[in-house]
Parts: structure tokens; sequence; C-alpha cells
């Protein structure tokens, strides 16, 4: 008889280990018009370095403009983002990002994501979209200086680092902060 369970657990470790594992996939809001340009390119390039799959979302389908001058041409609309199919959902910063701090869409996904142990990451000025959307509340959390005392009105802990990650949500302050914003995504995703 052990040997039977042996042979099963064997059999079924196999397959288990069989199994292909599919690469993180993170999703990247963006505004539509004028997002920042580094917040989006350099995050997505360190996550895509490491193997993971980046889906980018608007309010429209037609290129995106950066602050920058750069444009990118999303992939989907916000609001037929699922967010059962990622792992991540990242809000880009950029005067645009405005246009998500009272989006019931942003809210719910970001509430949605949360509820399902999902990463909730903002730069710049977005995390004041997860502050509106409640999730800030106690929570340890950075953002562009301009939106510091915003961020504190609605429960924040503010920090003033870089990046701060309290738990499954991750915050940066700006475009200088690209980089460590899209490092401290991948550790969070296990990278």
């Amino acid at each position: 008889m052990k040997g039977l369970v042996f042979l099963m657990l064997f059999i079924l470790g196999g397959v288990t280990m069989a199994k292909a594992v599919s690469p993180p996939k993170v999703v990247m809001v963006i505004a539509h018009k004028n997002f920042r340009d580094e917040e989006l390119f350099v995050t997505k390039q360190t996550l895509e370095r490491k193997g993971v799959q980046v889906v980018v979302a608007s309010s429209a389908l037609t290129p995106a403009k950066g602050m920058l001058g750069r444009s990118y041409k999303p992939d989907i609309l916000i609001k037929d983002i699922n967010i059962d199919d990622y792992d991540a959902l990242v809000f880009v910063g950029g005067m645009g990002a405005t246009e998500y701090w009272n989006n019931e869409i942003a809210h719910n996904l970001a509430r949605a994501a949360l509820e399902k142990n999902k990463i909730v990451a903002a730069i710049c000025i977005a995390p004041v979209t997860l502050a509106k959307a409640g999730l800030l509340k106690g929570k340890k959390a950075t953002v562009w200086s301009s939106e510091a005392n915003q961020l504190k009105s609605l429960g924040a802990i503010y920090t003033g680092k870089s990046v701060e990650r309290d738990g499954l949500i991750i915050t940066a302050n700006g475009p200088q902060a690209a980089e460590e914003f899209g490092k401290a995504i991948l550790a969070a995703l296990g990278l």
C-alpha cells in the first residue's frame, strides 16, 4: 500500500512539475493625453526585461500622447480590463493621470485587484487615484510632492520616499523613480 501511495504522489508531483508556468502579466493604465513618458516606457522595459507580459490600457484606443512627446497605442480600453487576467495593475502618472482620480472604473479595478490579492501600483500623481478609491487609508505611500497633502487628507501615511511598498500596494513619486518602481513591482511578483 505504501508503494502505491508513493507512486500516486510521484505521478501527481510529476504532473504538477510538467505544468507550464506562464509569465506574470501586468496591465499598465495610461492617460490618453499627457501620461509621463518615462513612467510608462522605463517601467514597462524594466518589467519586460524579466519576462513579464505587459498590456497597456487607456480610455481610448487611438495613440495616447506623452508629456514629452512620445506616443503609445493602447492594447485595450480600461473599461475592458478583466482583473482576473493580470497579476498586477499599474497606474502611470503625468499631468493627464487626473483623468482617473475620480473615475469609478479605475477605482473599482483597483479595489477588485487588491481584493483578489493582486499587486496595485501607481507612480507620480497616480497614487491619488488609489487614495480616492480608499486603498491608501492607513497605508504607507508616496506621491509627487504637490499631492502629498491630498494623500494625507485621504488617510495615507505619506513617507516622501522615491518608492514605497506597503503589502501589495506600491507607490512611487515621479519619473526619476520609474526604474526603481519597476524593480519594486518585479520583487512583489517574486522576480
